[in-house]
């Protein structure tokens, strides 16, 4: 069975709400599968000020943190994050930085990641922020699988972007459209079966 953990970080939902689709997209595919968050940095009277990101914070309180473990189980790893100026979040991107001891022993490699995200406007650094998460995963020596248009879903006129899924929340709490959560289904259920392929082949080899 392929071990899957959809690791991300949300303020107000929408990503989680994408992470959620993924996780469900993932298990359907036939994988064992851990939907985790990533410790907030921000101060609670931060949080306090944006009633949406508060109420997503109390909603979330229960869900478990990733940690090293999770992703030294995993066989696919799936990050979301939304955009911050056109990068992944410090919350994630600290995460990602724990990592060092992990790729130093090797444990990184040929781990199959992808990504998503989302932002509050269009143009608000999508592609950026995917492809920034990427350079992380070049170092690992991990197998990047994106959507690219490997399927009919690509082509919605409110997905397209072959780097990862995205959703666009005009700034509004848990706002994504149904296109874009069916593109982030079809991207899990993608990056399980190139997964499974490869163990298969690893096998045999």
């Amino acid at each position: 069975m392929t071990n899957v953990a959809v690791i991300h970080y949300s303020s107000t939902g929408n990503i989680h709400s994408m992470a959620k689709a993924a996780a469900e997209s993932a298990e359907k595919a036939g994988a064992e599968v851990r939907l985790l968050k990533v410790a907030e940095l921000a101060p609670a009277e931060v949080i306090a000020t944006n009633p949406a990101w508060a109420e997503h914070a109390a909603a979330t309180a229960e869900l478990p943190e990733a940690s090293l473990a999770d992703v030294e189980w995993a066989d696919v790893l799936l990050f979301g994050t939304p955009t911050r100026f056109g990068l992944p979040a410090a919350q994630l991107k600290q995460f990602l930085d724990t990592t060092g001891g992990l790729w130093f022993q090797g444990k990184l490699v040929n781990k199959v990641v992808s990504s998503f995200t989302s932002t509050s406007t269009g143009h608000g650094g999508q592609e950026s922020t995917l492809l920034a998460l990427n350079n992380t995963f070049y170092h690992w020596g991990a197998i990047i699988v994106p959507p690219g248009f490997a399927d009919p879903v690509q082509f919605d006129a409110l997905n397209g972007n072959p780097y990862g899924a995205s959703s666009v929340s005009a700034n509004n709490p848990d706002n994504v459209a149904e296109a874009n959560l069916a593109a982030v289904e079809f991207q899990a259920r993608r990056a399980v079966e190139i997964a499974s392929a490869l163990q298969r082949g690893f096998a045999t080899a």
